[in-house]
């Protein structure tokens, strides 16, 4: 089948001991690139932290300089002022309680982010078994609690992302599209990088950004050259 050859030609190229450059990367997504879809690239990277300490937890977002390539469906709590600043910043969807009821009702999310003003939260709070297990709970840690819902929403529009290490303490986050040059993904990498680095928990001891793989959506994963991020990864 043709996805299976393409698979096996990227397997073909990939020495699994070995870590590439962005660039070297590319060229062996570029093998396997679906004809159908511009797939995207994901980064995992490996923090040195005990997931299972609640004081080595990382979590948070960044907006990645060059984007994503995603589009971003985002529904906001919000009203009075708030509301207006959202609407005028591409907001799908913006609402109280009617916006709950919607959610309430059963039917699939429609949103990719949801955003909520402090004020906000004593309704969204009631939508957290809801909210909560598709991940799309509003949140200070990552910007979707706040009170500035413009800029909330800016950002979820611009390519933010928000993670969180899963139990092997390893952060999953989408850095841009099988097209993207390897100066748009070295500068998004580059972001997230930092931003892990500035939440760096104290009790975190040895090495901390331990390794980084990418991969396209339907892809193998591809150690990176940490080199290629210079002082964000050291």
């Amino acid at each position: 089948m043709a996805k299976s050859k393409r698979l096996r030609a990227m397997h073909e190229r990939i020495d699994p001991e070995k870590s590439y450059s962005i660039a070297q990367m590319l060229e062996v997504f570029s093998i396997g690139a679906s004809k159908r879809f511009n797939e995207s690239v994901d980064a995992a990277v490996r923090l040195g932290i005990d997931p299972s300490k609640s004081d080595q937890v990382v979590r948070g977002a960044v907006v990645m300089p060059a984007g994503t390539g995603k589009s971003v469906r985002v529904a906001v709590f919000a009203d009075g002022d708030a509301a207006d600043a959202a609407e005028q910043s591409g907001a799908e969807r913006i609402g109280m309680q009617d916006l709950a009821d919607e959610i309430k009702s059963g039917g699939s999310i429609p949103y990719d982010v949801i955003i909520a003003t402090p004020k906000a939260m004593s309704l969204v709070g009631q939508l957290g078994q809801i909210l909560g297990p598709k991940g799309l709970m509003p949140n200070a840690n990552t910007g979707t609690v706040n009170a500035d819902a413009g800029l909330a929403v800016r950002n979820a529009k611009s390519g933010q992302v928000r993670f969180r290490n899963d139990k092997n303490g390893i952060i999953h986050a989408s850095v841009g599209r099988a097209d993207y040059s390897a100066d748009a993904l070295r500068e998004n990498l580059i972001a997230l990088c930092s931003e892990l680095r500035r939440l760096k928990p104290g009790a975190a001891k040895g090495v901390y950004l331990r390794s980084i793989s990418l991969s396209t959506t339907m892809g193998p994963g591809m150690l990176l050259d940490l080199s290629e991020l210079g002082s964000a990864a050291t």
